[in-house]
């Protein structure tokens, strides 16, 4: 498991980057979610990606969308570290495997930004 580290200096990930690592990484542009699993934030990578004709968004939903989980990442200070993640996990999603990043805020904060995504 990857320990994250909040990087309060690290500029907030944009969807146009984040689009740009995917296509670049992967050729491809993969479905991030937010996932809460017994009281743990985590993004994935999901295995369908926008340019596959069964995708249920389209381009402008996705983007929408995207924006919604980055909004996340960026206010729980985690921009940093998921921008590295994507970057250089030498995974790839595949059918029925998502990639999966724990989403761990440290310091006096952290349980209630995690609180508030955490329902």
């Amino acid at each position: 498991m990857l320990e994250i580290t909040p990087d309060p200096i690290a500029p907030p990930l944009a969807v146009d980057e984040v689009i740009t690592c995917l296509r670049e990484r992967w050729h491809a542009t993969y479905d991030l979610q937010l996932v809460v699993r017994r009281r743990r934030l985590y993004l994935q990578v999901m295995w369908a990606y926008l340019e596959q004709q069964s995708f249920p968004m389209n381009a402008e939903e996705y983007r929408v969308h995207l924006a919604e989980v980055l909004d996340v990442v960026n206010r729980l200070g985690l921009a940093g570290d998921v921008r590295k993640w994507l970057s250089s996990t030498r995974d790839k999603p595949r059918l029925g495997k998502a990639l999966s990043l724990h989403l761990e805020v440290q310091g006096p904060e952290a349980e209630g930004l995690l609180r508030e995504f955490l329902v």
